[in-house]
């Protein structure tokens, strides 16, 4: 347990125009974002100007080692190329203090396929299975908390968290997400 999130500090790596930002900031004492592209940090700072946004190279996030109590990606990793996937999370660990979390689509989800197949922003996605997450995640030796298949439907909020409190187990939700405890073995 991490405490009352409003508390925390949070930083959502590949914010984009920082959609999700704005239903969670004031959930956190402080909330961050990085995005590779300029302009749609431009964009997700002008919509949540209560949050600190930042650009970056796309391998070592600008912030120092244990910065946050929750370090996110939501969607993110399958953009990221096959050799790069271990270095993105080994970052993501190295800014946590507590808690990362890691959103993907579900591969095993036909409906879920068919949307990213038609998607032109997902044209280089290579989707993971939850077991492939873990296994990124264990090898930067963090340490599994939860993982579990979810509708993840923000404007369906509560319909969403109710199917997802009930089907955790079951493959074929939309995503799957996967928790686990930062290790301090940074320098």
């Amino acid at each position: 347990n991490l405490g009352p999130t409003e508390q925390l500090s949070a930083l959502d790596v590949g914010c984009g125009v920082g959609v999700t930002d704005a239903l969670i900031q004031s959930d956190f004492r402080s909330m961050h974002g990085v995005d590779v592209a300029e302009g749609v940090v431009e964009r997700a700072a002008a919509a949540n100007p209560s949050v600190d946004y930042r650009t970056y190279d796309g391998e070592t996030l600008p912030f120092p080692d244990g910065s946050f109590d929750v370090v996110f990606a939501i969607c993110v990793l399958h953009h990221v190329p096959l050799p790069a996937r271990r270095r993105f999370v080994a970052e993501m660990n190295r800014v946590a203090k507590g808690l990362v979390a890691v959103f993907e689509h579900n591969p095993l989800n036909p409906l879920t396929r068919l949307a990213v197949t038609r998607c032109a922003f997902d044209e280089d996605a290579v989707l993971l299975s939850k077991r492939g997450v873990k296994r990124l995640l264990l090898a930067t030796e963090m340490r599994i908390v939860e993982e579990r298949y979810i509708l993840f439907l923000p404007w369906m909020m509560e319909l969403s968290q109710r199917l997802d409190r009930l089907l955790p187990w079951f493959p074929l939700g939309a995503q799957h997400v996967t928790l686990a405890r930062a290790t301090r073995r940074h320098g």
